[in-house]
């Protein structure tokens, strides 16, 4: 994908009928033709432009955020991640696992590395390359961001390549925080992804999710 098209990507995320990635759009249009009722776009990022922290997850899950077209809403991670953010006060409301159930998140933005729902829930090196674009666009237009917070390793590197930095100086550690050299406002925290199978196989505990959720917050 040309670097212009990358820098010319819009902040608020590509077209709910995005066609950058065709394996991607080739998805949706097949869920579509199953789920007629399901949002089967490109899933928009739920919070304000102005928040300080920004989490980013992978992409949005089948039954999740591709049903219900907000991030996280109606799989197995949002019972972890919004209850979470309830819980340290950067949502208000009730979790109800719909777009519509009056969740609000204060100070808070989410989004994902990739846009759209990929097989498997494993987008290609190529799509996650396609779409960063817009997070690129989407950082650089959060002009009070101070803290990202990071579900997963393919999430982390897909931030570190957003920001122009090394992967290898930067390296994935649940907890782990890193500042990026030249911004000394700016600070990432890793966690481990908030999914069934982590959770399952006690990779993630909510304890240690929360400790990661603490020192993003800490870093606003």
């Amino acid at each position: 994908m040309p670097k212009s098209t990358l820098s010319a990507a819009p902040a608020e995320g590509p077209a709910k009928d995005c066609r950058l990635c065709p394996r991607l759009a080739d998805f949706r249009r097949a869920n579509r033709k199953q789920f007629p009722d399901w949002h089967n776009g490109a899933v928009p990022a739920f919070g304000a432009m102005n928040a300080t922290l920004l989490v980013v997850g992978l992409a949005p899950g089948l039954r999740g955020a591709n049903r219900t077209g907000r991030p996280f809403t109606g799989d197995y991670a949002g019972e972890l991640l919004y209850p979470s953010l309830l819980k340290f006060g950067r949502a208000k409301g009730t979790y109800g696992a719909e777009f519509d159930d009056g969740l609000e998140l204060v100070d808070c933005r989410i989004t994902n590395a990739v846009r759209c729902v990929p097989p498997e829930n494993k987008p290609t090196p190529l799509e996650q390359k396609t779409c960063r674009g817009f997070l690129v666009s989407e950082i650089a237009s959060m002009p009070r961001l101070r803290s990202i917070l990071v579900l997963g390793r393919i999430a982390h590197d897909a931030v570190m390549s957003t920001l122009g930095l090394r992967k290898v100086l930067y390296p994935f550690a649940h907890a782990a925080q890193h500042q990026p050299e030249g911004d000394k406002k700016l600070t990432i925290t890793d966690s481990y992804h908030c999914s069934r199978y982590n959770l399952n196989t006690g990779v993630l505990t909510e304890p240690m999710f929360h400790a990661a959720l603490e020192r993003a917050i800490s870093a606003t």
